[in-house]
Protein backbone atom coordinates (compact mmCIF):
# COMPACT_ATOMS: atom_id res chain seq x y z
CA UNK A 1 0.00 0.00 0.00
CA UNK A 2 2.61 2.29 0.38
CA UNK A 3 4.03 1.45 -3.41
CA UNK A 4 4.12 4.67 -5.75
CA UNK A 5 0.96 4.59 -8.30
CA UNK A 6 1.07 6.23 -11.86
CA UNK A 7 -1.49 5.92 -14.51
CA UNK A 8 -1.65 7.61 -17.61
CA UNK A 9 -5.56 7.04 -18.15
CA UNK A 10 -7.00 6.00 -14.30
CA UNK A 11 -7.96 2.10 -13.69
CA UNK A 12 -10.75 0.44 -16.13
CA UNK A 13 -13.98 -0.96 -14.64
CA UNK A 14 -13.05 -4.44 -13.53
CA UNK A 15 -15.76 -7.70 -12.86
CA UNK A 16 -17.84 -6.23 -15.85
CA UNK A 17 -16.88 -8.89 -18.56
CA UNK A 18 -14.43 -11.87 -17.94
CA UNK A 19 -10.69 -10.42 -18.67
CA UNK A 20 -8.92 -12.14 -21.31
CA UNK A 21 -5.70 -11.92 -23.33
CA UNK A 22 -5.12 -11.65 -26.64
CA UNK A 23 -2.21 -12.69 -28.75
CA UNK A 24 -2.83 -11.56 -32.38
CA UNK A 25 -0.72 -10.33 -35.53
CA UNK A 26 2.42 -12.14 -36.84
CA UNK A 27 1.56 -15.52 -34.88
CA UNK A 28 1.06 -19.30 -36.11
CA UNK A 29 -1.90 -19.54 -33.49
CA UNK A 30 -4.11 -16.45 -32.51
CA UNK A 31 -4.92 -17.28 -28.55
CA UNK A 32 -7.29 -15.57 -26.22
CA UNK A 33 -6.11 -16.84 -22.72
CA UNK A 34 -8.45 -16.32 -19.65
CA UNK A 35 -6.62 -15.63 -16.33
CA UNK A 36 -7.15 -19.84 -15.29
CA UNK A 37 -5.29 -20.30 -18.46
CA UNK A 38 -2.46 -18.15 -17.36
CA UNK A 39 -2.19 -19.77 -14.04
CA UNK A 40 -2.19 -23.11 -15.13
CA UNK A 41 1.56 -22.13 -16.92
CA UNK A 42 4.43 -22.11 -15.20
CA UNK A 43 5.03 -19.22 -13.00
CA UNK A 44 8.18 -17.32 -12.39
CA UNK A 45 9.07 -14.91 -9.44
CA UNK A 46 11.66 -11.71 -10.16
CA UNK A 47 11.85 -8.98 -7.54
CA UNK A 48 12.73 -5.88 -9.34
CA UNK A 49 12.27 -2.08 -9.70
CA UNK A 50 9.51 0.03 -10.66
CA UNK A 51 10.53 3.32 -11.60
CA UNK A 52 8.46 5.99 -13.46
CA UNK A 53 10.54 7.26 -16.39
CA UNK A 54 10.25 11.09 -14.74
CA UNK A 55 11.54 10.15 -11.30
CA UNK A 56 13.98 13.38 -10.24
CA UNK A 57 12.11 15.41 -12.81
CA UNK A 58 11.29 17.96 -10.48
CA UNK A 59 15.13 18.43 -9.87
CA UNK A 60 15.51 19.52 -13.71
CA UNK A 61 16.49 23.26 -14.84
CA UNK A 62 15.17 25.04 -16.49
CA UNK A 63 11.51 23.75 -15.42
CA UNK A 64 9.63 20.75 -17.21
CA UNK A 65 6.01 20.40 -17.89
CA UNK A 66 4.95 17.54 -16.64
CA UNK A 67 4.14 15.55 -13.23
CA UNK A 68 6.48 16.87 -10.78
CA UNK A 69 8.13 13.91 -8.99
CA UNK A 70 11.32 14.28 -6.78
CA UNK A 71 11.87 11.11 -5.25
CA UNK A 72 9.39 9.30 -4.58
CA UNK A 73 8.01 7.51 -8.14
CA UNK A 74 9.96 4.06 -7.23
CA UNK A 75 9.31 0.93 -5.59
CA UNK A 76 10.32 -2.77 -5.72
CA UNK A 77 8.54 -6.08 -5.47
CA UNK A 78 8.59 -9.25 -6.14
CA UNK A 79 6.33 -9.70 -9.31
CA UNK A 80 5.37 -13.74 -9.84
CA UNK A 81 3.50 -14.62 -13.47
CA UNK A 82 3.92 -16.06 -16.45
CA UNK A 83 7.11 -15.45 -18.82
CA UNK A 84 5.99 -13.10 -21.89
CA UNK A 85 8.05 -15.90 -23.85
CA UNK A 86 6.32 -18.81 -23.17
CA UNK A 87 2.46 -16.99 -24.09
CA UNK A 88 4.27 -16.06 -27.66
CA UNK A 89 6.13 -19.74 -27.80
CA UNK A 90 2.82 -20.77 -27.62
CA UNK A 91 0.98 -18.73 -29.98
CA UNK A 92 3.87 -19.52 -32.65
CA UNK A 93 6.09 -16.35 -33.97
CA UNK A 94 5.80 -16.28 -37.74
CA UNK A 95 9.54 -14.89 -39.70
CA UNK A 96 10.38 -11.32 -39.62
CA UNK A 97 8.67 -10.78 -36.05
CA UNK A 98 10.65 -7.00 -34.38
CA UNK A 99 8.06 -5.77 -32.22
CA UNK A 100 4.99 -7.11 -29.73
CA UNK A 101 2.78 -3.81 -29.04
CA UNK A 102 0.52 -3.86 -25.92
CA UNK A 103 -2.27 -2.26 -25.29
CA UNK A 104 -4.38 -2.42 -21.50
CA UNK A 105 -8.11 -2.20 -20.80
CA UNK A 106 -7.60 1.68 -19.14
CA UNK A 107 -9.62 3.92 -22.61
CA UNK A 108 -8.59 7.35 -23.38
CA UNK A 109 -11.25 9.42 -21.93
CA UNK A 110 -12.34 11.37 -25.18
CA UNK A 111 -12.18 9.73 -28.86
CA UNK A 112 -9.25 12.58 -29.50
CA UNK A 113 -7.04 11.26 -26.76
CA UNK A 114 -4.86 8.89 -28.32
CA UNK A 115 -4.83 5.34 -26.88
CA UNK A 116 -1.94 4.23 -24.55
CA UNK A 117 0.06 1.74 -27.08
CA UNK A 118 3.44 1.20 -26.56
CA UNK A 119 5.63 -2.07 -28.15
CA UNK A 120 8.53 -3.75 -27.05
CA UNK A 121 11.43 -4.76 -29.39
CA UNK A 122 11.34 -8.69 -29.54
CA UNK A 123 14.56 -9.24 -27.94
CA UNK A 124 13.27 -7.65 -24.72
CA UNK A 125 10.22 -9.46 -25.11
CA UNK A 126 11.64 -12.72 -25.44
CA UNK A 127 13.70 -12.06 -22.40
CA UNK A 128 12.95 -14.75 -19.56
CA UNK A 129 13.08 -12.30 -17.31
CA UNK A 130 10.36 -9.96 -18.73
CA UNK A 131 6.96 -11.34 -17.15
CA UNK A 132 2.75 -11.25 -17.62
CA UNK A 133 2.28 -10.48 -14.12
CA UNK A 134 -0.26 -11.84 -11.44
CA UNK A 135 0.74 -11.27 -8.07
CA UNK A 136 2.82 -8.36 -6.38
CA UNK A 137 4.30 -9.70 -3.16
CA UNK A 138 3.05 -12.97 -3.12
CA UNK A 139 -0.71 -11.32 -3.64
CA UNK A 140 -3.26 -11.29 -6.24
CA UNK A 141 -2.26 -8.22 -8.25
CA UNK A 142 -3.90 -4.98 -6.85
CA UNK A 143 -6.55 -3.32 -9.68
CA UNK A 144 -4.24 0.24 -8.85
CA UNK A 145 -1.41 -1.85 -10.11
CA UNK A 146 -2.40 -3.25 -13.51
CA UNK A 147 -4.62 -6.24 -12.26
CA UNK A 148 -5.03 -9.01 -13.04
CA UNK A 149 -2.63 -8.72 -14.98
CA UNK A 150 0.43 -6.33 -16.21
CA UNK A 151 3.26 -6.09 -18.41
CA UNK A 152 7.09 -6.38 -15.92
CA UNK A 153 9.66 -5.10 -18.00
CA UNK A 154 12.68 -5.40 -15.27
CA UNK A 155 15.54 -3.21 -15.38
CA UNK A 156 13.29 -0.76 -18.32
CA UNK A 157 11.68 2.69 -16.69
CA UNK A 158 8.07 2.15 -16.13
CA UNK A 159 6.49 3.29 -19.35
CA UNK A 160 7.17 -0.21 -20.62
CA UNK A 161 5.16 -1.60 -17.69
CA UNK A 162 1.83 -1.83 -19.16
CA UNK A 163 -1.19 -2.15 -16.63
CA UNK A 164 -4.30 -4.31 -17.43
CA UNK A 165 -2.89 -5.84 -20.31
CA UNK A 166 -5.64 -6.90 -22.76
CA UNK A 167 -3.83 -7.77 -26.27
CA UNK A 168 -0.32 -8.17 -27.89
CA UNK A 169 -0.16 -7.75 -31.48
CA UNK A 170 3.51 -9.52 -32.06
CA UNK A 171 4.24 -7.28 -35.66
CA UNK A 172 7.16 -6.50 -38.04
CA UNK A 173 7.60 -2.56 -36.78
CA UNK A 174 7.10 -0.70 -33.86
CA UNK A 175 3.84 0.87 -32.64
CA UNK A 176 2.53 3.24 -34.34
CA UNK A 177 0.77 6.26 -32.36
CA UNK A 178 2.52 9.71 -30.02
CA UNK A 179 2.82 6.87 -27.19
CA UNK A 180 5.94 5.16 -28.64
CA UNK A 181 6.51 7.96 -31.55
CA UNK A 182 6.51 10.63 -29.93
CA UNK A 183 6.88 10.49 -26.18
CA UNK A 184 9.25 8.31 -23.84
CA UNK A 185 12.26 9.03 -26.02
CA UNK A 186 15.78 10.47 -25.62
CA UNK A 187 18.28 12.52 -28.29
CA UNK A 188 20.49 10.48 -29.05
CA UNK A 189 23.37 12.69 -27.73
CA UNK A 190 23.16 15.28 -24.69
CA UNK A 191 22.24 19.14 -25.67
CA UNK A 192 22.45 21.93 -24.07
CA UNK A 193 19.86 23.20 -21.60
CA UNK A 194 16.72 24.16 -23.62
CA UNK A 195 17.70 22.65 -27.13
CA UNK A 196 14.81 20.78 -28.41
CA UNK A 197 16.29 17.58 -30.82
CA UNK A 198 14.67 16.98 -34.49
CA UNK A 199 12.30 13.89 -34.48
CA UNK A 200 15.17 12.25 -36.00
CA UNK A 201 17.22 12.21 -33.42
CA UNK A 202 15.22 10.72 -30.87
CA UNK A 203 15.13 7.06 -29.53
CA UNK A 204 13.30 5.06 -27.41
CA UNK A 205 13.62 5.17 -23.38
CA UNK A 206 14.79 2.25 -22.65
CA UNK A 207 16.71 0.86 -19.69
CA UNK A 208 17.03 2.74 -16.05
CA UNK A 209 20.12 4.26 -15.42
CA UNK A 210 22.16 4.11 -11.67
CA UNK A 211 20.74 5.47 -8.92
CA UNK A 212 20.98 6.19 -5.07
CA UNK A 213 18.80 7.89 -2.33
CA UNK A 214 19.05 8.52 0.75
CA UNK A 215 16.34 7.20 3.01
CA UNK A 216 17.82 8.34 6.08
CA UNK A 217 18.24 11.21 7.63
CA UNK A 218 15.46 12.53 6.05
CA UNK A 219 15.57 15.83 4.58
CA UNK A 220 15.51 18.78 7.16
CA UNK A 221 15.85 16.08 10.12
CA UNK A 222 17.07 16.86 13.44
CA UNK A 223 19.29 14.42 15.01
CA UNK A 224 20.60 13.84 18.30
CA UNK A 225 24.89 14.07 18.66
CA UNK A 226 26.81 10.97 18.59
CA UNK A 227 26.14 8.02 17.14
CA UNK A 228 23.74 7.54 13.58
CA UNK A 229 24.34 6.28 10.69
CA UNK A 230 23.08 6.84 7.02
CA UNK A 231 20.96 4.65 4.61
CA UNK A 232 19.36 4.04 1.96
CA UNK A 233 18.71 2.35 -1.48
CA UNK A 234 20.56 1.87 -5.23
CA UNK A 235 19.41 0.54 -8.19
CA UNK A 236 20.48 0.31 -11.55
CA UNK A 237 18.90 -1.01 -15.00
CA UNK A 238 20.59 -4.17 -17.10
CA UNK A 239 23.20 -5.11 -14.58
CA UNK A 240 24.19 -4.71 -10.61
CA UNK A 241 25.44 -2.55 -7.76
CA UNK A 242 29.23 -2.26 -7.00
CA UNK A 243 29.01 0.04 -4.81
CA UNK A 244 27.72 2.98 -3.36
CA UNK A 245 29.64 5.86 -1.17
CA UNK A 246 28.69 8.96 0.95
CA UNK A 247 29.95 11.88 1.33
CA UNK A 248 29.44 14.14 4.68
CA UNK A 249 29.71 17.86 4.20
CA UNK A 250 33.47 17.96 2.44
CA UNK A 251 35.04 15.20 4.26
CA UNK A 252 36.20 12.15 1.61
CA UNK A 253 33.81 10.09 0.12
CA UNK A 254 33.26 6.78 2.34
CA UNK A 255 32.39 3.14 0.75
CA UNK A 256 29.20 1.95 2.99
CA UNK A 257 27.61 -1.16 3.40
CA UNK A 258 25.69 -3.15 0.95
CA UNK A 259 23.57 -5.18 2.06
CA UNK A 260 20.46 -7.55 1.69
CA UNK A 261 20.24 -9.44 -1.73
CA UNK A 262 22.17 -9.40 -4.69
CA UNK A 263 19.52 -9.69 -7.43
CA UNK A 264 19.85 -8.01 -10.95
CA UNK A 265 17.14 -6.02 -11.53
CA UNK A 266 16.43 -5.77 -7.44
CA UNK A 267 17.46 -2.33 -5.21
CA UNK A 268 20.12 -2.99 -2.58
CA UNK A 269 19.69 -0.93 0.56
CA UNK A 270 23.18 0.12 1.98
CA UNK A 271 24.42 1.97 5.35
CA UNK A 272 27.15 3.82 6.48
CA UNK A 273 27.65 4.73 10.47
CA UNK A 274 28.12 8.11 11.15
CA UNK A 275 29.50 10.09 14.61
CA UNK A 276 26.95 13.07 14.05
CA UNK A 277 28.38 16.59 15.55
CA UNK A 278 26.20 19.54 16.09
CA UNK A 279 25.63 21.67 13.60
CA UNK A 280 23.65 21.62 9.77
CA UNK A 281 24.81 18.77 7.82
CA UNK A 282 24.87 17.70 3.85
CA UNK A 283 24.98 14.64 3.36
CA UNK A 284 25.21 12.70 -0.54
CA UNK A 285 25.30 9.23 -1.72
CA UNK A 286 26.49 8.26 -4.79
CA UNK A 287 26.28 4.42 -6.25
CA UNK A 288 28.50 2.74 -9.12
CA UNK A 289 27.06 -0.56 -11.29
CA UNK A 290 28.65 -3.62 -13.03
CA UNK A 291 28.66 -1.86 -16.15
CA UNK A 292 30.81 1.26 -14.64
CA UNK A 293 27.77 3.83 -14.60
CA UNK A 294 28.26 6.27 -11.62
CA UNK A 295 25.86 9.16 -10.57
CA UNK A 296 27.58 12.63 -11.79
CA UNK A 297 26.52 15.76 -9.86
CA UNK A 298 24.38 16.62 -12.89
CA UNK A 299 21.48 14.44 -15.03
CA UNK A 300 22.08 15.62 -18.68
CA UNK A 301 18.93 17.74 -19.24
CA UNK A 302 16.23 16.68 -21.93
CA UNK A 303 13.22 18.38 -22.61
CA UNK A 304 10.74 15.50 -21.03
CA UNK A 305 12.58 15.24 -17.44
CA UNK A 306 13.71 11.56 -17.94
CA UNK A 307 16.25 9.79 -16.10
CA UNK A 308 16.92 12.13 -13.64
CA UNK A 309 20.00 10.53 -11.78
CA UNK A 310 22.18 13.32 -9.97
CA UNK A 311 23.78 12.13 -6.83
CA UNK A 312 21.50 11.85 -3.64
CA UNK A 313 21.35 14.96 -1.28
CA UNK A 314 19.95 15.89 1.59
CA UNK A 315 20.47 18.67 4.76
CA UNK A 316 19.65 17.83 8.04
CA UNK A 317 20.84 19.34 11.70
CA UNK A 318 22.07 17.73 14.61
CA UNK A 319 21.32 19.50 17.55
Amino acid sequence: NLFFVRSHFGPPATGIHPWRLNVVGLVERSQGLGLAELQSLEQVTVPAVLQCSGNGRAFFTPIIPGAAWERGAVGNAEWTGVRLKDVLDRAGLKPGVAHVHMIGSDGPPNPKTPAFLRSLPIEKALDPHTLIALTMNGQPLPVLHGGPARLVVPGWTGNHWLKWLRELTVSETEAPGAFMQSAYRLPRASLPEGVTPKPEDMVPLTAMNVKSLIIGPAQAAKLKPGQSEVHGVAWTGEGRITRVDVQIDSQPWTLATLEGPDHPFAWRTWRLPWKAQPGWHVVRSRATDSNGQTQADTSPWNKSGYLWNSIDQVECEVV
